[in-house]
């Protein structure tokens, strides 16, 4: 084994799926660049590493490093100590900062910050408030820098230390050692297998309560991660038994006491985290509730009136009315969906592209408005609620914005401080899971109307349950199906493309100059990434004049030379490859970048799927600003896990979103993820055009393939009546 003592210089390459990194490093006595490899996701530029491991030849790359086991040291050179500090890692401290305060204190600069780090006013520029920010910075530093060690100690990914200590603060590693499991509870990133491999290093053994508690845990969350509201009590042991490999009766042993304590729920067969199975009782007793209490507005009043008067049951409003109103001729199911709404107080309109929902839609505001109806608007996500208020010429909001989310104390409107309006109309349905379902009803009066619009046949949404179908199938509500594709809508290739696929039919891929409908055939993976690189770089942008920002690379997977991970590199690589940037788990972010929030942030209002782009860098604070449909958003450096490159996504994340211009790989590689719905979905993305980038075996293997997987939901049993309802 040999050691090497380094500087960091710049990193080549680093994968965050399993953490191999490329290095180039300065070492004293080699005149170039020294490449190491390994395991080394948490170096950062300026870094000095202590590196045991072997030299190695690569016959494509030549002499190289092969790192085993590391450890990060304080530099003892004046540049050393500069290229350390100008690194980024400490907050006030940037490359100008680093030189200044290294020329003033020179070898002596750590050894003044870490006992007296009050001199530091005589630098030049520097302010008591930066001062501030450099103590309380090399402070966190220093205990983060101890959290990593104890990380690595346990064999365990150090980049989690800066949010073990965001949470726990000075008490981090006293907390993980007093019950490790508790890190998948608390830290967002944190799961199971990771708490576990820090408790089987600190002698937790296989069978002990805690452990086995914290799987279950972790195999419901799963289960919710893949769809699913409950588990069936046998799906959850055997999952359970496979992740602990701990026999069943100790599995069934800890779930009995699990129930005892409420931290599981037994509906018959049905195993329940809490949270589900409220929100999965909730949303069924409020439909029900809404859907039989009469409404009290001006329309309502008026048509039940008349019926009565005229003894005439099927009485609605004058559709011929409306039409003037919205200039629009409407079919005869689209007047029938008019005159339904009139007096529904819970209904469902569903349809696919080019059949009329958005117009059908505003035909039933036109009608609410004409009697002064107060009308509300929502959708799951920001750019769907923005295509709303595009269509309606009405303001429509998030669900999260509607119900005025407020951390740490949650939806401010509720049973206690509902909405205020005669009708709420919710647009892209079929991307509500049964959380946010349940929290939406709370906040609708008994006598307000609901509107629910969607697309069943798309991907249902990414959270548990299966609420728009359920809904549907309960047979409780009316529901109006959309089917017929207006002429105008005939001329698109891409809607024609989309109902064909639905109804189990290749689509015409013949191309031609006049199509928005394009398939290129190619069968290798990397021919298909250089084909996808040259279309968005170079072809799409010159021959519809649309930057490449508007264009959007959708594909069916994450991982693999196809999947999104690795399509963002290269596509980084191409449209945006130079300029500074904050690097986090493997990958780096500049200004001009786009990305995504890949999970719900309530605090600062950004949502799971949400597309920006990157408008300024701060190397100092190690913080960046995205522009999120207007609004400028910051992250620290330790938030920037929350983001990903977003050139290209996956059609799951697409969700609720529509561009110009979309490209899509379909290989045989993503099999796996080739089903009928989940093509569906993605053509019905794109707006303008799109262009399909693969081959026709896995296009047909895709529109043959309608194995959708079933979710575990009881809703549409809850609402049918065939399950118990309890009252709560």
């Amino acid at each position: 084994m040999a050691k090497i003592r380094c500087v960091v210089e710049r990193i080549t390459y680093q994968n965050p799926e399993n953490g191999y990194t490329v290095l180039k490093v300065n070492v004293k006595g080699y005149d170039d660049l020294v490449t190491v490899v390994g395991s080394l996701l948490d170096a950062n530029v300026g870094s000095v590493l202590l590196i045991e491991g072997d030299w190695k030849m690569d016959a494509k790359y030549g002499k190289q490093f092969m790192a085993h086991k590391w450890e990060e040291t304080m530099p003892a050179t004046i540049y050393g100590i500069e290229k350390y500090l100008g690194s980024g890692l400490i907050k006030g401290v940037g490359p100008k900062f680093a030189k200044r305060i290294v020329h003033k204190f020179g070898t002596d600069t750590i050894n003044v910050i870490e006992d007296n780090p009050d001199s530091l006013i005589e630098v030049e520029g520097i302010g008591k408030k930066r001062v501030q920010m450099i103590k309380e910075s090399w402070e966190r530093q220093k205990e983060v820098k101890n959290i990593m060690l104890f990380l690595q100690d346990h064999g365990v990914s150090t980049s989690f230390a800066a949010k073990i200590y965001k949470v726990y603060g000075n008490e981090s590693i006293d907390k993980v050692k007093e019950n490790p499991y508790r890190l998948a509870d608390d830290i967002w990133g944190i799961g199971f297998k990771t708490a576990d491999s820090i408790a089987e290093k600190l002698g937790y053994g296989k069978e002990t309560y805690v452990r086995l508690r914290s799987g279950i845990m972790y195999t419901l969350s799963e289960l919710a991660d893949d769809g699913h509201v409950f588990a069936e009590k046998e799906q959850l042991i055997e999952r359970a038994v496979e992740l602990l490999e701990a026999e069943s009766e100790y599995i069934i042993m800890t779930m009995d006491h699990m129930l005892k304590e409420k931290d599981l729920i037994q509906d018959e067969d049905a195993i329940y985290l809490p949270p589900f199975y409220y929100a999965e009782i909730g949303t069924a007793n409020k439909l029900l509730k809404l859907a039989a209490q009469p409404a009290n507005d001006k329309l309502w009043v008026r048509l039940i009136q008349a019926r009565r008067d005229t003894g005439n049951e099927n009485l609605s409003i004058d559709v011929e009315r409306i039409e003037s109103t919205v200039n629009m001729k409407y079919d005869e199911i689209q007047a029938d969906a008019i005159r339904q709404a009139a007096l529904a107080k819970v209904m469902v309109l569903t349809g696919g592209p080019g059949t009329g929902k958005t117009t059908t839609t505003q035909g039933i505001i036109a009608a609410y408005r004409a009697y002064g109806l107060k009308i509300l608007l929502a959708a799951p996500t920001g750019r769907a609620a923005k295509r709303m208020t595009e269509a309606t010429g009405l303001e429509a909001k998030t669900i999260h914005r509607l119900l005025e989310c407020k951390p740490p104390e949650g939806y401010q409107k509720n049973e206690e401080n509902p909405l205020e309006g005669d009708v709420l109309i919710v647009d892209e349905c079929s991307m509500i899971d049964i959380i946010l379902m349940n929290s939406l009803l709370k906040a609708i009066p008994p006598n307000m109307r609901l509107i629910l619009v969607g697309d069943i046949d798309q991907l249902p949404s990414v959270g548990a349950g299966n609420v728009l179908r359920d809904i549907i199938e309960s047979d409780q509500f009316p529901v109006i199906r959309l089917t017929r594709i207006f002429r105008q809508a005939q001329t698109s290739r891409i809607i024609m493309n989309a109902h064909k696929i639905n109804g189990g039919k290749m689509p015409d891929i013949s191309n031609g100059k006049d199509s928005d409908f394009f398939f290129i055939q190619k069968e290798e993976a990397e021919d298909t990434v250089s084909e996808i690189v040259k279309l968005v770089k170079y072809n799409l942008p010159q021959y519809y004049k649309t930057p490449s920002s508007m264009i959007q690379v959708l594909t069916p997977m994450q991982r693999g030379i196809v999947g999104a991970t690795n399509l963002n590199i290269a596509l980084q690589e191409a449209l945006n490859p130079a300029g500074e940037g904050l690097r986090r788990s493997g990958s780096v972010f500049r200004v001009e970048d786009k990305v995504m929030q890949i999970r719900n942030n309530y605090e600062k209002e950004v949502f799971n799927g949400d597309i920006g782009i990157v408008t300024s860098i701060d190397l100092e604070d190690r913080s960046l600003r995205i522009d999120f449909d207007g609004r400028q958003i910051q992250y620290d450096v330790t938030e920037l896990d929350e983001i990903v490159l977003a050139y290209a996504t996956t059609i799951h994340k697409a969700q609720g979103s529509e561009y110009p211009i979309v490209v899509m790989p379909i290989l045989m590689n993503h099999y796996v993820m080739l089903q009928r719905n989940l093509i569906y979905t993605g053509i019905t993305r794109a707006k303008n055009v799109l262009i399909m980038v693969g081959n026709k075996k896995a296009l047909a293997y895709a529109v043959n393939n309608v194995t959708v997987t079933k979710r575990n939901t009881l809703l549409k049993e809850r609402l049918a009546g065939y399950r118990a309802n309890p009252n709560i």
